[in-house]
């Protein structure tokens, strides 16, 4: 997930770069937009140097620099990527700018663009903060759904005592948490998460492969990642970033992902295979290019391995989760492979309806549980579905726990 911090002109800025670090503990991207008087503190270097991305410091080009269509709508852009805005520290006076509506550079603009959850840390001298005006600036702001992190109690930079310090990172990561609804439940926990297509080869030019793009893997790996677990990816061939704090393998065929899989998968106490691996290879991979001819051609084929079975056939305590992408009788169809394939669960959509199936940014499923339990979800983004499937998943090792306890 991508937090977008904002950092404004205050003491505590210099904070701000610690907080870079334990986000990204947490296998967040971040990303950092300063306002003026925050370069008045901390120089941009400092966190292009800790996020590893572009810091943002002016709403168009810079002094000197090329004006664009680019720079120009640079806040719109940010403004849909990122997953929550967060300021720390946070001056009175970008209080007053939010709860004003007044939007007068980057970070502001970028407030006012973005639908995005916001988390609001303020710092500020004692008397600052206490006056009416601040309060009833945070009291619009938390009325309209901004999280505020109220400010800890203590000696300031002023020389004087009482509210106005920045919250501990605790304190402001567990208000991240909360605004994006994460909780660490899958710690200590080692997931194996295989995504994408495979791709198997005819000869030097051509393959057989199928449409994934690896969207709703990778974003169970994130997922995963963000609730504690240490996830190992293993991935066909996609276009796609590897997720913060993620161990990515990658590879191409489905001979190659499962010697992958085998590999990994012990150690791991859930396996959840999202990949699309093609069901069938050809039965003779040429070595030089097959040439055209006017006459038709047959291609034998042959079934790849099947990388799920084999992980379910002596699983242990480890829980399975499979995917099943159908076209038809998607319910008859995912029960028989749950069964089939040993699974624990099984997530099945119709890759035909609308806004489901593959290179969509939404999915429609359906969880089928080993222990009876259907679960429709409506139409959402392949991160919510993420989210959703790994709730089952604890769900499924608790009522295990349950009954193995009971069977002691």
């Amino acid at each position: 997930m991508r937090i977008t911090l904002g950092v404004t002109g205050g003491v505590a800025a210099y904070k701000a770069a610690e907080l870079v670090r334990r986000l990204q503990q947490d296998n967040f991207t971040v990303q950092v937009v300063m306002t003026r008087g925050a370069r008045e503190f901390i120089t941009p270097l400092t966190f292009a140097a800790l996020s590893g991305q572009k810091v943002i410091t002016d709403l168009f080009a810079e002094s000197g620099g090329e004006a664009n269509l680019e720079s120009a709508i640079e806040h719109i852009a940010v403004a849909q990527r990122t997953d929550l805005l967060l300021v720390a520290p946070a001056t009175a006076d970008i209080l007053a700018k939010f709860a004003r509506g007044i939007a007068d550079d980057f970070l502001t603009t970028l407030y006012l663009a973005s639908t995005a959850p916001v988390v609001v840390a303020p710092a500020m001298n004692v008397n600052m903060w206490n006056h009416a005006a601040t309060q009833e600036n945070v009291e619009m702001l938390r009325a309209r759904g901004v999280k505020i992190v109220d400010p800890d109690e203590g000696y300031l930079a002023c020389g004087m005592t009482g509210a106005g310090r920045l919250a501990g990172q605790d304190a402001i990561v567990a208000a991240v948490h909360e605004a994006l609804h994460i909780v660490r439940d899958l710690q200590g926990q080692t997931i194996l998460v295989t995504a994408g297509p495979t791709c198997e080869d005819l000869d030097p030019v051509r393959y057989l492969t199928n449409r994934s793009s690896g969207k709703m893997g990778y974003a169970v790996a994130e997922a995963a990642a963000l609730r504690g677990a240490r996830v190992v990816l293993i991935s066909g061939p996609t276009s796609l970033d590897t997720p913060s704090g993620v161990e990515r393998i990658d590879v191409r065929s489905a001979e190659e992902m499962q010697r992958a899989v085998i590999d990994k998968i012990l150690g791991t106490s859930i396996a959840i295979f999202a990949a699309a691996v093609a069901d069938y290879r050809p039965a003779v991979s040429n070595d030089h290019k097959i040439k055209r001819k006017k006459e038709p051609m047959t291609l034998a084929l042959e079934p790849t391995p099947d990388i799920l079975a084999a992980a379910a056939h002596d699983k242990g305590d480890r829980l399975i989760v499979g995917f099943a992408a159908e076209t038809e009788h998607v319910a008859e169809n995912a029960r028989k492979k749950l069964t089939a394939k040993n699974a624990d669960l099984i997530v099945a959509n119709d890759v035909t309806a609308e806004g489901a199936g593959f290179d969509h940014d939404t999915n429609v499923v359906t969880l089928f549980a080993r222990d009876g339990r259907d679960l429709a979800l409506p139409r959402l983004s392949k991160n919510d579905v993420a989210q959703r499937i790994l709730d089952e998943v604890v769900r499924l090792r608790s009522t295990l726990r349950q009954a193995q306890r009971s069977a002691v």
